[in-house]
């Protein structure tokens, strides 16, 4: 898309051991995935996040993980921004997504933050919802569990087997909005995966 400037993948979640599995770290995951299957180690400590640096076919790739807790995720990822002069259609955040069946991924170049604490200090940072987003379907928690505290579980043992296929998916996505932009990445990717019966509710 750009010859001259990085992509920035961005995947929300919290840092520490204690959060690793859980449904709110999928973000993490998703990047995590893209990272192992392009070879790009994420080692180093830049403007409050983990980042790896690489390239995707012609494409150079900066992968960060916010160190800062999911509520403050723009104060890493606007300082990254700056830094390396991202051009706003080069960020692809990746969050968790409530409204969403499992499985389920959502690419949208621009929209609301849905409620999601990540993606509203992000807006709040770099002062515009103008920016390419993919949301990982995690579903809405049983009976009346609080979202704050299901989002913060780890996946069930049922779901965790679907993750792999879940991760893969977003791989493929965020390669192919890299190559190909993020209408082409729409029109392949957003579809329920698991469950073609779902509802496709929108918060954008």
């Amino acid at each position: 898309m750009n010859d001259n400037n990085p992509f920035l993948i961005a995947g929300l979640g919290n840092p520490g051991p204690d959060y690793r599995h859980n449904r709110h770290n999928v973000g993490f995951m998703a990047v995590d995935a893209l990272a192992a299957v392009q070879h790009i180690p994420i080692q180093r400590v830049e403007l409050r996040a983990l980042v790896g640096k690489g390239a995707f076919e012609s494409e150079r790739l900066i992968l960060a993980k916010p160190q800062t807790f999911m509520n403050n995720s723009g104060r890493s990822v606007g300082p990254l921004m700056r830094y390396y002069k991202i051009p706003l259609e080069q960020l692809l955040v990746i969050h968790d997504d409530l409204d969403l069946p499992l499985g389920t991924l959502r690419l949208r170049p621009f929209g609301g933050t849905g409620g999601q604490k990540g993606m509203e200090s992000i807006v709040k940072e770099l002062g515009t919802r103008e920016f390419p987003r993919l949301r990982v379907g995690i579903g809405r928690p049983p009976g009346r569990m609080d979202p704050a505290d299901y989002v913060l579980h780890d996946f069930d043992p049922q779901e965790a087997e679907f993750l792999p296929e879940v991760l893969g998916r977003a791989v493929d996505a965020i390669r192919k909005f890299v190559l190909d932009g993020i209408d082409a990445a729409m029109n392949t990717f957003n579809s329920n995966a698991f469950d073609s019966e779902a509802s496709c509710k929108d918060e954008d």
